[in-house]
């Protein structure tokens, strides 16, 4: 508890320094968000949230009257766009560190891009401007699990493990010769490029906007045990799957 206070203590600090940090009262609206023009301020402020929630000293933002009527008055305006799971144990404001009207957040279980989802991370990019959408993976993800065990799958949820046998597939042929827990820990991770090629290959709006620079697509890993992100960057093909897409 002691060094969880040190930690707390220095972030406090830090932030009455640069004119960010937490005010002392339950108003944490005092905690004043820029206009995200630069997705990677956006990734450095996300990134430094998550580091405050992983090692116990969140500030909690945005979660005040204030903030709720403000954004109800003027609308949303998020700053970034994010799809992740629906796993109950990867809370996308909380493990960012951020609050109401900070994310607009797209969840499907195995974070899977179909048409719905990707039509959702069009409104965010297209309609609310987020300069930057976030794809994230997760460890033990009883998704990418399942198909990697051949669970017996039934009724509609069929149609979300199909957009993710690709990804294990993909796996499969890489390493002839692999353990399931490894294949499943890389399963996870193909997972998340799978969506990312998902997304670019099927949403004209998105590809459009990367051309432009005004958007930013990059994948995620989060340790559900750390709680730590990883941020994987851009889709290493990114270049190529636009090319081919906008043929």
């Amino acid at each position: 508890m002691r060094l969880k206070s040190i930690i707390f203590f220095a972030v406090f600090l830090t932030g009455i320094a640069t004119g960010n940090g937490p005010a002392l009262s339950h108003n944490s609206s005092a905690i004043e968000k820029s206009a995200p023009l630069d997705p990677n301020q956006v990734i450095e402020r996300l990134f430094k949230g998550n580091e405050r929630f992983a090692e116990e000293v969140s500030v909690h933002p945005h979660y005040d009257i204030e903030t709720r009527m403000k954004t109800a008055r003027e609308g949303q305006k998020p700053l970034a766009s994010i799809l992740s799971c629906s796993d109950s144990r990867v809370p996308p404001e909380a493990i960012f560190d951020v609050g109401v009207g900070d994310l607009f957040v797209v969840r499907v279980a195995g974070n899977i891009a179909d048409r719905s989802e990707i039509g959702s991370l069009e409104y965010g990019a297209g309609h609310l401007g987020t300069p930057l959408i976030i794809v994230i993976g997760h460890s033990r993800c009883g998704a990418v699990t399942a198909v990697v065990q051949k669970a017996d799958i039934k009724g509609n949820i069929l149609s979300i493990v199909d957009n993710i046998k690709p990804a294990v597939a993909s796996v499969q042929v890489q390493f002839k010769t692999i353990n399931e827990a490894d294949l499943i820990d890389k399963s996870i991770k193909a997972n998340v490029w799978q969506s990312i090629e998902d997304i670019l290959k099927h949403s004209a709006e998105i590809r459009s906007l990367i051309k432009e620079g005004k958007l930013k697509v990059i994948g995620a890993f989060y340790d559900i045990e750390t709680g730590k992100i990883t941020n994987a960057g851009v889709h290493f093909r990114q270049e190529q799957i636009i090319r081919a897409a906008g043929k």
